[in-house]
């Protein structure tokens, strides 16, 4: 299948060089110019780690010209951070031609905001837009030309706009994640699947000294005592008291099934966290008021959490507080500057609207 990846990141990386890896016809996008004529004179090529080894694969093609990447692609994933999105959106838009599907993983409400943008260039192509709750791959990049796969998602819940397209769409993604996809219905849905804003924002802001004071910090080591789990617990719960709000049954995929050795599969499956943590990878530095734990899972994920709960009507005290002490380290008010349903331009709906539009898209 031919496959476009958009972005140079952790994820994307990962995504060109697993698919690659199992014989996809895979193009690379990527903004920076400089960095994509040093990996085209590198050959154009990604190594991935994993437990087998090291794979050296050659991309078919690596470019900034979006038009290029995407012409003729099946799918087009997106695998960057939802504060790229807006960017991606606009240089995505005029490029997108009937039956494609987009695929953002994980989207924060992203495949709303691509389709919207979409829609409002005048591109009336017929197109899916999808989004699940976790990246494909816990992964870290280590060069400039290499992924390290610690572990790959053996689950991956994915909602669907518009709705209708649904049969279309899990059936393209599937060909790429063979066994994984699950129909979770809408994208909403698949959007209150998303663990980062669950599993960082307690991780960041209750582990905000050591990560200031030591060169380097392991959120997900040292930092993840009971305390700190039995908060990130509640704050999940609100998630699924969201989800329970719109009607969206189960299984809501509770991020203590990430912990567990036991009992219902994760994402990533059992083991997961204890292979996350014995890789080292992730003792890293965290900039607090940068790094994409605060800048996307906290201000973008906590405050369209909170915007889609209020609409139904569920409280949300621990998302809400989150997102006020975040606001309050990076001196803005995330609230007001996050994502929400009146930002992506949603706002002036009713409950029933917005799962109108979730259904039959924006010519329904």
């Amino acid at each position: 299948m031919r496959i476009a990846v958009l972005g140079g990141g952790n994820g994307s990386f990962a995504a060109a060089g697993d698919l690659a890896m199992a014989d996809h016809e895979v193009r690379l996008w990527r903004r920076d110019k400089d960095e994509v004529a040093a990996q085209r004179a590198a050959g154009s090529k990604i190594v991935v780690r994993d437990f087998n080894g090291r794979h050296e694969v050659t991309l078919a093609l690596v470019t900034d010209d979006i038009a290029a990447a995407v012409r003729g692609a099946e799918l087009i994933l997106c695998p960057t951070p939802a504060t790229a999105q807006a960017d991606i959106a606009m240089a995505l838009s005029g490029h997108l031609v009937d039956g494609q599907v987009v695929f953002l993983p994980p989207g924060t409400f992203g495949s709303l905001l691509l389709a919207k943008a979409a829609w409002d260039r005048g591109n009336r192509a017929d197109v899916a837009f999808a989004e699940t709750g976790t990246l494909p791959w816990l992964t870290r990049k280590h060069g400039p030309f290499e992924a390290a796969i610690t572990v790959r998602a053996k689950r991956l819940p994915t909602g669907v706009f518009p709705l209708k397209c649904k049969e279309h769409a899990l059936a393209v993604i599937s060909r790429a994640f063979p066994g994984a996809i699950e129909d979770c219905g809408d994208a909403l849905s698949g959007a209150l699947m998303n663990a980062g804003p669950i599993i960082h924002p307690p991780l960041i802001v209750m582990n905000a000294g050591p990560i200031e004071h030591f060169e380097r910090w392991d959120i997900h080591k040292e930092g993840t005592q009971g305390s700190i789990r039995r908060v990130t617990d509640a704050l999940d719960a609100e998630r699924i008291a969201v989800r329970k709000g719109y009607g969206y049954g189960g299984p809501h995929f509770p991020l203590a099934h990430h912990y567990a050795t036991e009992g219902e599969q994760w994402m990533y499956g059992r083991g997961s966290h204890d292979r996350l943590t014995d890789s080292g990878d992730w003792r890293e530095r965290i900039v607090l008021t940068e790094h994409r734990y605060m800048r996307e899972d906290l201000r973008l994920g906590l405050s369209f959490l909170v915007s889609v709960a209020e609409l139904a009507g569920v409280a949300t005290p621990l998302a809400f507080s989150f997102l006020a002490i975040g606001g309050a380290i990076c001196g803005e008010d995330f609230l007001a500057g996050g994502r929400t349903l009146a930002s992506l331009g949603l706002g002036h709906l009713a409950r029933d609207e917005l799962q109108t539009l979730l259904r039959e898209g924006f010519d329904g």
